[in-house]
């Protein structure tokens, strides 16, 4: 099953109030660069400096209230910026320690499900340890009470970033167990589009760390996860729909700086 009616409008929603939000609010960087301006003017520099705002942006405000709104008719809990357990048990820390250092030396292969189990035999043992919470995207539950906290990402993290990343989630893996032993849980990372498509998304900054088809989940992957088969192309429809019709705002707003110099 794919998205309904209510669900496409609700998405189409979402990003023609942002846009809006960011062209009523928005002004461009203040910073000198009169090379730059001088070559392709005003106009183009203030598109440039739209366009990398919204990006920073897209994560909070676009992706993550249209997963959150798409995930709503298929699973029994959606919640965004979930606040994951705070307690950990000793061994669980030690146990995820010697994976990431295995991983990073190369001694072990990723296996997201023989991790978990690895940490679920060790969840009670030990002393429970305080450490920070750490914030979860999107928080699901299935009808079946199986867990997903995931992580939502830009489509580029480099090598030192999916390192932090897997200790985050095999956090949330000991975390979660802490609090029940028995939960069916799985925490990955979503990336909302592949920027090397029609090739796959094989970076080489996650080999060896990452479970490619247990802890990653990439465009069509991740919306359709959500939603069904077909959302991810419904989405791209829903965002060229808006961008169709918003065209004349977006050139109303960049019309302030038609000088060049």
């Amino acid at each position: 099953m794919s998205l309904n009616n209510q669900q496409v409008e609700n998405v189409e929603h979402i990003l023609i109030n942002c846009l809006r939000d960011k062209i009523r609010n928005y002004k461009p960087e203040t910073i000198s660069m009169p090379f730059h301006t001088r070559l392709l003017g005003k106009d183009r520099m203030a598109l440039f400096s739209f366009i990398q705002s919204l990006n920073t942006t897209f994560g909070i405000s676009i992706f993550e209230p249209i997963a959150k709104s798409i995930a709503k008719d298929n699973f029994k809990v959606v919640q965004s910026q979930f606040t994951s357990g705070s307690l950990i048990s000793s061994e669980s820390q030690s146990v995820i320690q010697q994976i990431i250092n295995q991983l990073e030396n190369g001694e072990r292969i990723p296996d997201k499900k023989a991790e978990i189990e690895e940490i679920r035999r060790v969840c009670q043992s030990g002393q429970f340890i305080n450490i920070n919470p750490i914030k979860v995207d999107l928080f699901l539950s299935t009808f079946d009470d199986e867990l997903f906290l995931i992580d939502l990402k830009t489509a580029k993290p480099n090598k030192n970033d999916f390192r932090s990343y897997k200790r985050t989630l095999l956090n949330w893996v000991g975390v979660t167990l802490a609090q029940n032993p028995y939960a069916k849980v799985n925490t990955l990372i979503a990336i909302p589009y592949n920027p090397y498509e029609p090739k796959p998304y094989r970076r080489w900054t996650i080999n060896g760390m990452i479970d490619l088809d247990n802890e990653i989940k990439v465009a069509s992957e991740f919306w359709d996860f959500l939603g069904g088969e077909g959302t991810y192309e419904i989405l791209l429809t829903c965002f060229e729909k808006v961008g169709i019709e918003l065209s004349s705002e977006l050139d109303d707003y960049f019309m302030r700086f038609e000088n060049r110099h």
